[in-house]
């Protein structure tokens, strides 16, 4: 698909858009675009439409457009000059994707609300590495190649990252609301 739009063909890349506009927004709202969210993920298009030139034929599209998705929100949480609060963030990630189904039995809804919350109470205490490391791989369900590919990172990185990452969350989090 790459190859037809480097070719001149505009419905391609219309195609790449709708296939990767759902991850690309998740990735925004996770990584703290909050409400500027759409915004961040049609610049991010625009962008690597212009640097189509520049990406491997041999590359994923997907890691490399959320790579450019998370530039495009840590740029744009800077320019604003502003951080998205955890609330925030919990409403855009539960926006991009029910959590709890709405037949779920109310005791076990609200307990995975709590763990939620918490969870991403302990999201917000890790470093900026370990908290994408976290939310590529977990958050945005990409495996470890691409979790490498869009942070620029060796895999040996990305797992040592993760496995750091993951036992920092263990001790951030209660009894019990670890994740598995």
């Amino acid at each position: 698909m790459i190859a037809r739009v480097r070719a001149g063909q505009p419905e391609a890349y219309a195609e790449l858009v709708r296939a990767h506009t759902g991850i690309a927004l998740r990735a925004a709202a996770a990584l703290g675009a909050g409400p500027d969210a759409e915004d961040v993920v049609q610049q991010a298009f625009v962008k690597a439409y212009c640097a189509l030139g520049r990406f491997r034929d041999c590359a994923a599209f997907r890691p490399w457009l959320l790579s450019i998705v998370a530039n495009e929100t840590r740029n744009t949480v800077r320019a604003a000059a502003r951080r998205t609060t955890l609330a925030g963030r919990e409403a855009a990630l539960v926006g991009a994707e029910p959590v709890i189904p709405e037949s779920a039995d109310p005791a076990v809804a609200t307990l995975e609300t709590e763990r939620r919350a918490a969870l991403l109470a302990a999201l917000e205490q890790l470093s900026e590495e370990h908290r994408l490391v976290v939310t590529y791989r977990y958050l945005l369900e990409m495996d470890e190649r691409e979790t490498a590919e869009a942070l620029g990172w060796p895999r040996g990185t990305v797992k040592s990252r993760l496995n750091r990452a993951l036992r920092r969350l263990q001790r951030l989090l209660p009894e019990g609301g670890a994740p598995e």
